[in-house]
């Protein structure tokens, strides 16, 4: 159910009961911290304040939410249906609120937008500098995920849009196309690999790897390449940033693959050898994701209009 749906389900169970924003957030809040009395220290309302709201939500949903006993609170499958349609409802309210006061006061607001290491490294810093430059009231809070977890956190409107590798994610979004990368491979300088211009990944197989974290797009790329031509991937060690991948190829732990612009980053400064790879996955396309470009707040969309620029 997309987030207009999800609006419409909860207005026409509004017109019967009084289900009110706050007692949503605080829901929402006892579901991130599992905990009745750490949730409601979060929402600044007293604990048994928030049992009482929590009770008196299941009594006008008519469900129950959470299974009580002395070892806490345990949520039921019911309020886990509940969360992804409340976050939906109150991203939708706090969305109301930021456009409404961006009108009549010039470009401002705050934009939540998700993206990937790849893009992070690569593009974003200069081209967010140029738009907060112009539009210094603007807030712009950016996390990195991995592609997946970008376009979930999307798809739940805990973000306004993405920035990730383009394929198949599942749910109602929309992309743009935003820049295209090229994935090379790094080998420590006199590594036997180097006496190459390029390399493919029979040959790299041969050797240990350093490998990106545990869910990354270049990691799954990694396994399946090494699956079609019937070779092990040694990973020796995985890391979460391409700075401590570079590190480790240049401490000799074995080769790895990450995008040129992001090696070329580190390539002054360590002793590294940056090759081509050659292989048809090597050239990939990043993309701008969004439940729909019309939805987007003012300056958000403002600023996917920029970032879209060539």
């Amino acid at each position: 159910m997309n987030a207009c749906g999800c609006t419409a389900v909860l207005a026409k169970q509004n017109a019967g009961m009084r289900l009110d924003p706050i007692s949503l957030r605080l829901f929402v809040a006892v579901m991130e911290e599992q905990a009745i009395a750490r949730a409601a220290a979060r929402e600044n309302i007293a604990t048994s304040a928030a049992s009482r709201r929590l009770a008196e939500l299941e009594a006008q949903l008519k469900v129950q939410l959470f299974e009580r006993s002395n070892r806490g609170i345990a949520p039921t499958p019911a309020a886990y249906t509940l969360l992804g349609l409340a976050r939906s409802v109150l991203g939708e309210i706090d969305g109301i609120a930021r456009q409404m006061r961006e009108y009549g006061s010039g470009m401002r607001g705050h934009v939540r937008m998700v993206a990937n290491i790849s893009a992070i490294t690569q593009f974003l810093p200069a081209q967010l500098q140029g738009f907060m430059t112009q539009h210094p009231e603007v807030q712009v809070h950016l996390q990195e995920k991995i592609s997946s977890e970008i376009a979930l956190a999307v798809a739940q409107n805990t973000a306004d849009f993405g920035i990730l590798n383009a394929g198949r994610y599942g749910g109602d979004l929309c992309y743009l196309p935003y820049r295209q990368d090229e994935l090379i491979l790094i080998a420590p300088h006199g590594h036997p690999l180097t006496q190459f211009d390029q390399v493919d990944m029979r040959q790299a197989l041969a050797y240990d790897f350093v490998g990106a974290h545990v869910g990354s797009v270049i990691n799954a790329l990694l396994t399946r390449s090494a699956a079609q031509v019937d070779l092990p991937l040694k990973l020796r060690i995985q890391v979460t940033s391409y700075d401590a991948l570079c590190l480790m190829v240049a401490a000799g732990l074995g080769v790895g693959v990450l995008p040129r612009q992001s090696a070329a980053l580190y390539a002054g400064t360590l002793a590294i050898t940056a090759l081509r790879l050659d292989e048809p996955w090597a050239q990939r396309q990043l993309v701008l994701c969004m439940r729909s470009f019309e939805g987007l707040p003012p300056v958000a969309r403002a600023l996917v209009e920029h970032l879209a620029k060539p």
